[in-house]
């Protein structure tokens, strides 16, 4: 290498796939000029849970999308595609494979520099190959969050009792957000008591946003049906924002069409109804398209314009100030332990129908067979019906979680994990959520239409018409009440189940007994 080559130096700066931000650390003082980029399509990364190939090709095309982006504003940009010949199939590979590669064009990379990735997984790959490289390795802060990690860290430390509440409060205040003075906008923290209406008759939510995919989209959707045809979901039809642009038109799209009722029906349930008036913004937060400030600030120029009312737009700002926040923070504090938590020892395999949706249990089959079309399902979805089933079947976290990272389009490990340990299946023995959130089938009934056309009824609890939901919530709290007897808030619970006296809860266990011994055999349920 000759004296002059020498002097051609710059970083190497990765941008993964849930980075597809101008505005990230790693790019604000970057040297157009001088450094270089890398993106790449990685087998790795696609498959260490088989991922919907509805999410597979969302990144993917996104990726590509951001990319050209990219190269328009002038930057040096090398993309791997999953199908180049010399593609190593993970991210550390691919880093290596760049840095000869700079080598060889007499480039001399002084630091690879990283956006701390979201995943404990990908960090601990990414430290450990800082380890084996000659230059320095620098991982950023992502400071695409409002809270940074180590005020969270020192906020919990502040509390006996970390709950999100507390924290959400504390977020509105120090951003300022729906504050008037000291206090809250409309003098509550919280409207979600107004945010549990039941699906009334008639009710019909808007048609959510589409796009119509490009040839770029074309291209992916063409190489995930031939790379990973046996993953789980459907491919098409393909409809998502995959560009900055048309992710901004799908915020406008929801602060005209939904928010207004997205506050009273964000709990509500519809059969053939996936979309709600839910966003479906996390897609789009979740992979960097969108910013989660200026959906928060679109949302409250919808309020201030009084075009969406109070209840609707708290709602919304909780889910990303609190909930969002929050989960992320509870996950670095709490890893790598929080991945093996499994506080009642559950052990049950995940049924076939959870891959099929063939379940005689319509709110299930809903549930499921919309997830494998849309890699997506709303909160209450997940929580309270899916979710539920997993705890009160008593699946094994670890497969829930796996199943849960791989089949929603929004899902990366630090935010799919606190939910689904934390809050679907009380793994984590109480430290997210201050109780579980078991219920019966009455639950589902009030909050949906599910019931009306399920072979099984919601009405009956012993029996072979009885909805699973109602026998296996009592043994749910039978089987673990010794765990469970110290929480207050099921004491009055708990009072019920003792009064039902010995023979109803005798049928209870028969009826859950019975149940299990169709679910082990595989039988159609």
């Amino acid at each position: 290498m000759t004296a002059s080559q020498k002097k051609n130096t710059g970083n190497l700066i990765l941008i993964l796939g849930d980075q597809l931000s101008f505005d990230l650390a790693s790019l604000k003082e970057a040297r157009k000029t001088k450094d270089h980029l890398l993106m790449a399509e990685v087998r790795e990364e696609a498959t260490y849970v088989k991922h919907h190939k509805k999410k597979i090709a969302f990144l993917f095309a996104a990726m590509r999308h951001h990319a050209n982006a990219l190269k328009e504003e002038n930057y040096s940009l090398d993309y791997t595609r999953l199908d180049d010949k010399e593609n190593s199939g993970s991210l550390t590979g691919e880093i290596k494979r760049a840095l000869k590669r700079k080598h060889d064009e007499g480039v001399e990379i002084e630091k690879v520099i990283i956006t701390s990735p979201g995943e404990y997984r990908l960090k601990q790959q990414l430290i450990q190959l800082g380890k084996e490289i000659e230059p320095e390795l620098e991982l950023l802060e992502d400071d695409r969050f409002f809270c940074h990690l180590d005020d969270f860290y020192e906020w919990e430390k502040s509390r006996k009792a970390p709950r999100m509440e507390d924290f959400y409060r504390e977020m509105r205040k120090r951003h300022n957000i729906l504050m008037a003075g000291d206090g809250p906008v409309g003098r509550e923290w919280n409207f979600d008591s107004e945010n549990r209406k039941s699906p009334e008759k008639g009710l019909r939510p808007p048609a959510p946003f589409k796009v119509k995919p490009d040839e770029i989209t074309k291209e992916v959707l063409t190489l995930v049906e031939e790379q990973f045809s046996d993953h789980f979901g459907d491919l098409t039809p393909f409809h998502y924002a995959v560009t900055r642009d048309d992710a901004l038109k799908a915020l406008s799209h929801f602060i005209t069409h939904r928010l207004e009722n997205f506050g009273d029906y964000q709990d509500a349930m519809l059969e053939n109804e996936p979309w709600m008036f839910h966003s479906h913004l996390s897609f789009y937060i979740n992979c960097g398209l969108l910013s989660p400030r200026e959906a928060i600030d679109q949302a409250l120029k919808a309020y201030e314009q009084e075009k969406a009312p109070l209840n609707a737009v708290e709602g919304f700002v909780r889910q990303i100030l609190g909930w969002r926040e929050y989960v992320r923070g509870v996950y670095w504090l709490k890893m790598p332990d929080y991945k093996s938590e499994n506080h009642f020892n559950a052990s049950r395999p995940l049924p076939e129908f959870f891959w099929t949706g063939k379940t005689q249990m319509n709110c299930l089959k809903q549930c499921i067979s919309e997830t494998a079309a849309n890699a997506y399902a709303h909160h209450i979805q997940r929580l309270m019906v899916i979710g539920n089933f997993a705890l009160l079947a008593g699946l094994d976290p670890d497969e829930v979680n796996d199943w849960y990272l791989l089949v929603y389009a929004d899902a990366y490990e630090w935010v799919e994990l606190p939910n689904v340990t934390g809050m679907c299946l009380y793994a984590d023995g109480g430290y997210l959520a201050t109780k579980p959130y078991a219920a019966s089938g009455a639950y589902i009934n009030r909050m949906s239409n599910y019931c009306k056309a399920c072979n099984y009824k919601v009405t009956s609890k012993s029996g072979e018409e009885a909805c699973p939901f109602n026998y296996l919530y009592w043994d749910f709290l039978e089987r673990n009440q010794s765990s469970l007897n110290g929480n207050h808030r099921l004491n009055m619970v708990y009072s019920n189940l003792e009064k039902q006296g010995s023979s109803r809860r005798e049928e209870i266990k028969t009826d859950a007994s019975i149940f299990f011994q169709k679910l082990e055999n595989n039988e159609y349920i």
